[in-house]
């Protein structure tokens, strides 16, 4: 048996949102996976800085004068002094370098870069890191990072043609910085903790709120707001307050979120939440598509005719007006998947599944929020 395209997307689509609508359906999540402990948060550090060693792919010092700056100022610092110097060498960039410290990261410790290039530098590959201090907001230098610049994309070019997949002129050097100093905070000094919910909703905050407060067998935590619970330590509990996060952190908690549609046109993806509800409505769908295909045909003269060859045009149009589409009705859903099969009834795709859902929200026939990326 030979299904048909579209079919064959509409089948896997009913498939994959009747799974979400059964798992939805009274899932419960660890408040581990939907909360974040306030303070306990990473830093983002950034740092510019150097890369040699390049085989002539490097920034081009006469237009990019920001590394010729750097280079010199380097090799003055190393005692080399080249001031009154011409210098043409392309095998040096300028790169800014970007890491994110880790909480509680100690002294010592290695963390992860991210090397990109700033000026005009053709590919990193080959190239080495040269020793970079790594500041954060507060202007504090809390790592240096060097080393080998590892590249995923390559660049190659010939006389007449050239080819790049994936971007040369960015890399990474796995724990590639030194952590120099940490971050001031005293987790088991604190009174009270914030939590902050990851998806914020008033629904979900409370039972948090209850779910805490029933392990602990008192009224510790209050949902503040629809993104924040907060959580003081109980009467009696004299543990440290690590392992107070490490009780409430396996708690599950049924999650509620607004009735929400992702959809992502450039790629023709629709994501549904489990709460989608239409009212009845009735859906038309057709387009009118005319097809040109052009098959010229060669007229070839006899032999002795005398006569000249000649391309002789040949067109044929096709219209397809969608006559065999009619209206449809999508009846009130009570479920995702009821909603689905409706839109799915259509014989539609994906991409027209997107115009329609906007049409019906459009409407007013739709309760839920559509986001389009």
């Amino acid at each position: 048996m030979i299904f048909h395209p579209v079919l064959r997307i509409a089948t896997m689509l009913v498939g994959l949102f009747a799974l979400a609508s059964v798992n939805a359906e009274g899932a419960r999540t660890r408040l581990k996976d939907i909360i974040d402990v306030e303070g306990v948060r990473e830093n983002q550090l950034i740092g510019y800085g150097l890369v040699t060693g390049l085989n002539g792919t490097g920034d081009f010092l006469q237009n990019v004068p920001f590394t010729q700056q750097s280079l010199t100022a380097m090799l003055e610092r190393l005692g080399t002094n080249i001031r009154d110097t011409r210098i043409l060498i392309e095998n040096t960039a300028a790169v800014m370098v970007t890491a994110d410290l880790p909480p509680f990261a100690r002294p010592g410790s290695r963390i992860d870069v991210q090397v990109s290039a700033i000026g005009d530098a053709e590919d990193l590959r080959g190239g080495v890191l040269l020793a970079t201090p790594l500041k954060a907001s507060d202007g504090e230098v809390y790592a240096v990072a060097q080393g080998p610049v590892a590249v995923a994309g390559f660049s190659a070019q010939g006389n007449a043609a050239s080819i790049v997949q994936g971007v040369p002129t960015s890399g990474r050097i796995a724990n590639g910085a030194i952590v120099e100093k940490q971050v001031d905070f005293e987790f088991s000094q604190l009174e009270s903790l914030k939590l902050a919910l990851k998806n914020p909703d008033f629904t979900t905050a409370k039972r948090i709120e209850q779910a805490i407060d029933g392990y602990f067998g008192q009224d510790i935590s209050q949902a503040i707001d629809p993104a924040t619970v907060q959580l003081f330590r109980p009467v009696g509990f004299e543990e440290s307050l690590m392992d107070m996060v490490v009780g409430i952190e396996q708690l599950q908690v049924t999650t509620d979120q607004p009735a929400r549609i992702v959809i992502d046109d450039r790629a023709g993806i629709i994501v549904m939440g489990a709460d989608v509800r239409v009212s009845t409505v009735a859906i038309a769908q057709g387009n009118l598509t005319i097809r040109i295909a052009e098959t010229p045909q060669v007229s070839q003269p006899d032999p002795f005719g005398g006569g000249e060859t000649q391309v002789v045009p040949r067109t044929d149009v096709e219209v397809d007006a969608g006559d065999q589409n009619r209206l449809a009705v999508v009846p009130e859903a009570v479920t995702l998947q009821e909603l689905v099969d409706g839109l799915n009834a259509l014989g539609i795709g994906p991409r027209d599944m997107i115009s329609i859902l906007q049409a019906i929200k459009a409407s007013g026939a739709l309760q839920a929020e559509i986001e389009i990326q």
